[in-house]
């Protein structure tokens, strides 16, 4: 059970191309626990800007407040580009003014420092090899990332992700990161790039590295100022179902929902 007499609500916050049904590992762990959730659902936003999206989530976690009489602090639970949503909102949309209380952020495989993939996507040479390979998997048929306005926008480089560079984390929100690596190099781990992640070099350049979880190498997550753990915690676990630690599969691998459950029912302070 958790250690407040008062369990502090999780908003809950799926990635690109994904849907609520991603916490359906997590939900059932969240009522054994009687921790209240709040599923953010932004599919119907398909086409949408990064900011459009953050500011119906702003709405949504304004009319959930309302709704449940609700008015201290929440934890934030978002998967992948989820993430970037998120900060956009809690960093650059509401900065120092603060009026999104919230004691804690965990990001599951989040591209914090931008997304190497989206960036590759966009390379005229690479990037339809890489769009082919994960067409069916990751991207869907007939997936064009120059029209996708989340993909341009997770690029490096790009405004969105300048702005929020340039904002920083808040001084008031613990920042928790859940990553994965192939740490025994196995194919099975993520079949599409036998087992490896594309990782951008800061010249341009890229590489295949076991360092990231098939599409969130851990470069683009780190984030200082975050606590990071790097899963599975124990090398042997890959011996067995080794692609629940791939990026698409990672919200429901169990171990990823035993150290969220643990972060909500034993995280910091309220910060009040």
């Amino acid at each position: 059970m958790t250690m407040h007499s008062q369990p502090i609500p999780v908003l809950l916050v799926h990635g690109w191309k994904s849907h609520p049904g991603i916490w359906n590992r997590l939900t059932p762990r969240l009522n054994e626990e009687g921790i209240p959730f709040w599923s953010f659902d932004y599919t119907s936003l398909n086409g949408a800007s990064m900011e459009k999206i953050a500011g119906a989530l702003r709405d949504y976690t304004a009319t959930q407040r309302e709704e449940q009489g609700y008015v201290g602090n929440i934890d934030v639970v978002c998967h992948s580009i989820g993430s970037c949503i998120t900060r956009y909102l809690l960093e650059v949309m509401d900065g120092s003014a603060r009026h999104e209380s919230v004691r804690q952020l965990i990001a599951i495989g989040p591209p914090n420092n931008g997304s190497s993939l989206a960036e590759l996507f966009c390379d005229p040479v690479i990037g339809p090899g890489i769009t082919d390979r994960l067409c069916g998997t990751f991207v869907p048929r007939n997936f064009d990332p120059a029209a996708d306005v989340i993909v341009q926008a997770c690029r490096p480089g790009s405004v969105t992700m300048t702005s929020l560079r340039e904002a920083g984390i808040r001084p008031d929100i613990r920042y928790r990161l859940l990553c994965a690596e192939n740490i025994t190099h196995t194919t099975a781990f993520f079949p599409c790039f036998e087992g490896k992640t594309c990782e951008l070099q800061p010249n341009g350049s890229w590489r295949m590295t076991y360092t990231g979880d098939g599409i969130v190498p851990l470069a683009d997550s780190l984030l200082p100022g975050a606590d990071i753990e790097i899963l599975p915690a124990n090398p042997e676990t890959l011996e067995g179902d080794a692609g629940q630690y791939c990026h698409i599969r990672l919200p429901r691998a169990p171990e990823v929902v035993e150290r969220v459950v643990d972060y909500l029912c034993h995280g910091p302070a309220n910060t009040g």
